[in-house]
Formats: structure tokens, sequence, C-alpha cells
């Protein structure tokens, strides 16, 4: 039998919101491991919505581990409830081993956390802070190439984290027995403030990038404006009001190695045009 053959026959592992940054990135380190892999999406084949549980079956069909993300945030309404039957339905489907994407310092995102562990299912609970690809492939690429950051963030700070540490983290939690039962807290080598981080991307393409703080008011009527849900500005004013502002080391733990900064990633970023106007 093939090598081919192999991979094809032998049990997948689904990635829920696969086609996003941290979930992309999983999936095509685990491709290039030879692993098979399942995108856990609602554009793929089979389906998968967090709000249709009859697609969680078919999804898991075959499925011998999964790497779960839930959007918009597990602090979200609704989320403790869905993560604890999606966990409970993937172990009795005999997908034991989940890995769970958290954020830190997130009390009901930890509620979640607990619902997921009562399933019986082998876990890893991996806890990120913000992330650098916030900035070129989400919800501040548009500000970024407008030149003007403008958050309610103040003036507090954020250890960023690279998502391409995040996804090597998962893909080793999901490979390797070693980490079942660890939960694992994420970031980046630094503290930075969003003042720091204008000042990082103004560097990096050559033109100013300016961060503007505003009020909890003047960002969600922003939200509403791009459809975005409003929630959104309490997550800013829970987890940034200092229990995240210190530096951690579970990429080191698990990967041997320092996380990434974002002044490299910046760099990187802007050589491939992502800000170019």
């Amino acid at each position: 039998m093939t090598k081919t053959q192999n991979t094809r026959n032998a049990p997948s592992t689904l990635v829920i919101g696969g086609t996003g940054k941290t979930g992309r990135r999983v999936a095509e380190k685990l491709t290039g491991l030879g692993r098979a892999v399942r995108i856990g999406s609602r554009s793929a084949e089979p389906a998968f919505d967090w709000n249709e549980p009859a697609s969680w079956g078919p999804a898991l069909e075959g499925v011998d581990r999964v790497y779960v993300t839930y959007y918009p945030d597990l602090s979200f309404p609704g989320a403790v409830e869905q993560i604890g039957a999606f966990a409970t339905a993937a172990v009795a489907a005999g997908a034991r081993r989940l890995v769970l994407l958290s954020g830190r310092g997130e009390e009901a995102a930890e509620r979640s956390e607990d619902a997921l562990k009562a399933s019986g299912a082998d876990w890893t609970v991996v806890r990120a802070a913000w992330f650098n690809q916030n900035f070129d492939e989400s919800f501040f690429l548009e500000p970024v190439l407008a030149g003007e950051i403008a958050l309610p963030t103040g003036d507090a700070v954020e250890p960023f984290v690279d998502a391409d540490d995040i996804a090597d983290v998962v893909v080793a939690a999901l490979t390797d027995d070693r980490h079942i039962g660890r939960t694992y807290e994420l970031s980046g080598p630094r503290l930075l403030s969003f003042a720091d981080v204008a000042a990082e991307l103004s560097k990096a393409t050559g033109r100013e990038i300016s961060y503007v703080p505003v009020s909890n008011e003047a960002y969600r009527a922003v939200l509403r404006e791009n459809g975005l849900p409003e929630e959104f500005t309490d997550l800013f004013t829970l987890i940034l009001d200092g229990r995240n502002a210190h530096l951690v080391d579970g990429v080191e733990q698990v990967l041997g190695r320092k996380p990434r900064d974002f002044a490299d990633f910046a760099r990187e970023a802007a050589a491939r045009g992502v800000w170019d106007v």
C-alpha cells in the first residue's frame, strides 16, 4: 500500500475554523507531516456550523482528533453550552483527542475549557494572547491601510503572539501525547502598547501609522457600522485591564525556542505587500 493510500485511509484531524488565522496554519502543518486533515467550516464538505449541531456528526465521521476554535469568542453567550455539547459528541464519535484554543485571562473562556474537559476527552488547552495577524489578516487590516488604528485600549500593553507559533504549539499538542491534560499560555517575547504597535508598523511600511485611543461608545458605533458584534468592546475592556500585562513561556515550554517578535512579523508582512496602498 502506498503512502498516499495510507494517509487517505487513516483517521483524520478535524480542524474547526480551518480557513482562519490559526486553523489554516494548523491544517497546512499537519498536511506537511503527512496527516489527513478535514476542514471544519460552513463552506467545507461536509459542512460544519457551530449553530447547526446536526452538522457536527458528519464532520466528525472518521476523525480521531480535533482542533477546536470558536467564533466569535469563547467568552460570548452560548459558547460554554456549545463547546460542552460538541466535546461530548466528539468523544462519542471516537474523537477523544481535543485541543482547544482559548484566551488568556478570560474567566468565561475558562468555563468553556471546563465544559470541554467534562466530556472525558484527552484534552489540551492553548491560551493565547492577541495575535500579530490581527493587523494583516483580520480586524485591524483596514485601519492599518488607512493609517490610523482607533481603539478603546488606552495605554494598555499586550504580549502579542504570532499565529505561526500558536499553530506549531497546537500541532505538537495534536500529535504528541505528552501534552494531554496540559494547559499552555502563549505570548510573544515583549509587551507592546498599541502606540508601540503603530510605531513598529510605521517602521516596517515606511509610512506614518498612528494609534488613536477612543471611547467604548465610539468603538461600539464602529462595530455596528461594520456588522461586527458590539461585545468585542467588552472583551477589549476585560482583557486589557492589566491582567495579561506579563510574559509567559508556553511557546518555549512546548517548542524549545523563543516566540517570534512583532517586529519580525511586521517586516515579513510588509515585504509581502499586504499593507501597500
